[in-house]
């Protein structure tokens, strides 16, 4: 073929269809090659990747022109005692932060040493909530007791367009004449984003079909999906997951440098009255922190770290130490589909023992979000520890270098 760059610069070809013109991995170098020239800037660091990318190009991105490279450490082990995940692990966590790595280390220690953390799913459904018109309020409470009227005919509708998917309810909400049906299914392995969209898009054909109702949006915003939500905190999205362990006093003692009172005192304070204060629609020290660096190794969409991070940690004083929980409304987590394949991504989720389909199916999700949750937990506990006994800023400095 004629030169692809010369191309580009003629506009007789478009920077999206290089891949139809060549193998990917050369339409990837021509492209970052033709941004190089249009910006003047270096990009050669970005050609340097391990990754195969005949699959990413086709399903995770457009317009490839290399790879950022996040440095991924470990943390553990950690002892995890949930019903999927049972087990000892190595924590991958991607992040470029010093000391991020360190402190959940210490967690993990401090979790192993207790005994391993107790994980359990209370609720499992990722939710998507199409918004539609109404003529008037009276057509739309009209449009809501259809829906809960033919919920079953709703469900058989909507799981034609997935061989693994499963409606698990329909909650109608109403402000005016705006009608919002939020969705909630099982997804299995898969994160599902896509899987409940086609699903209800479904859904919304029939609702419009047989109630005059006009679909606004496919996603009305009540889903809620990567928004700080109060919706998500209170009837959860994906899976809602709680983790604690017991701690005695002369573990607090010896791993985190601080007893229970003042451990639990900075807890109420900082993580409960200070965000209170502040109108925080999470109640934590830094779950995002942990959530973020393991939805980025693991290959998870990493916006969902918005609703990760509506966390509510707990500290209770026990006769012998403290009682520290976790508690995630919306952790949001896949096995298969998304990045959950790219070859970097997939290698962490194998560390974990979670890569692809579970067995039965669902599993291996279930799993990851418990071994979300005791990260997050080991995490909180770290942090905690190093306010309390006041080693935060030494921390920072040794490891997080200014």
């Amino acid at each position: 073929m004629d030169d692809p760059l010369a191309k580009l610069k003629n506009g007789t070809l478009k920077l999206y269809a290089l891949e139809k013109e060549l193998p990917p991995e050369e339409a990837v170098r021509v492209r970052r090659a033709y941004i190089e020239e249009e910006t003047g800037a270096d990009l050669a660091a970005l050609g340097t990747f391990s990754i195969g990318i005949d699959r990413v190009v086709k399903r995770n991105i457009e317009n490839m022109i290399g790879a950022v490279q996040v440095p991924v450490g470990v943390a553990g082990p950690l002892k995890v005692k949930g019903e999927y995940a049972n087990g000892t692990y190595w924590i991958p966590l991607a992040t470029t932060e010093g000391a991020l790595v360190a402190s959940a280390n210490r967690g993990c220690s401090a979790i192993t040493k207790a005994g391993g953390a107790d994980v359990r799913i209370i609720k499992d459904g990722m939710t998507r909530a199409p918004v539609f018109a109404a003529r008037d309020i009276v057509h739309a409470r009209e449009i809501a007791d259809w829906a809960a009227a033919h919920t079953a005919d709703l469900a058989a509708a909507a799981e034609k367009t997935t061989a693994r998917g499963k409606l698990l309810s329909i909650t109608p909400y109403i402000v005016g004449t705006n009608v919002f049906l939020r969705c909630a299914y099982d997804t299995k392995d898969a994160m599902g984003m896509n899987m409940v969209t086609i699903a209800t898009a479904e859904i919304a054909d029939r609702v419009e079909a047989a109630t005059g109702a006009r679909l606004i949006a496919l996603s009305g915003n009540m889903c809620t999906d990567k928004k700080p939500s109060a919706i998500n905190m209170i009837e959860g999205r994906g899976k809602s997951v709680v983790a604690g362990v017991h701690l005695s006093n002369d573990l607090i003692e010896t791993v985190l440098k601080t007893d229970a009172k003042t451990l639990a005192e900075v807890n109420y304070r900082k993580n409960l009255i200070g965000s209170v204060r502040a109108g925080a629609l999470g109640f934590n020290a830094h779950a995002a922190n942990i959530i973020a660096a393991l939805y980025l190794a693991c290959g998870q969409d990493a916006a969902h770290v918005v609703e990760g991070s509506s966390c509510i940690t707990t500290i209770e004083a026990t006769d012998d130490g403290a009682y520290v929980a976790v508690t995630l409304p919306a952790v949001q987590v896949g096995t298969v589909g998304g990045g959950t394949g790219i070859d970097t991504q997939a290698a962490c989720l194998s560390l974990l023992g979670v890569a692809g389909g579970g067995e039965p199916e669902g599993a291996n999700a279930k799993a990851f979000a418990e071994i979300v949750a005791a990260g997050v937990l080991a995490g909180e506990l770290s942090l905690l520890g190093a306010l309390a006994a006041n080693h935060l800023a030494r921390a920072h400095k040794e490891l997080g270098r200014g």
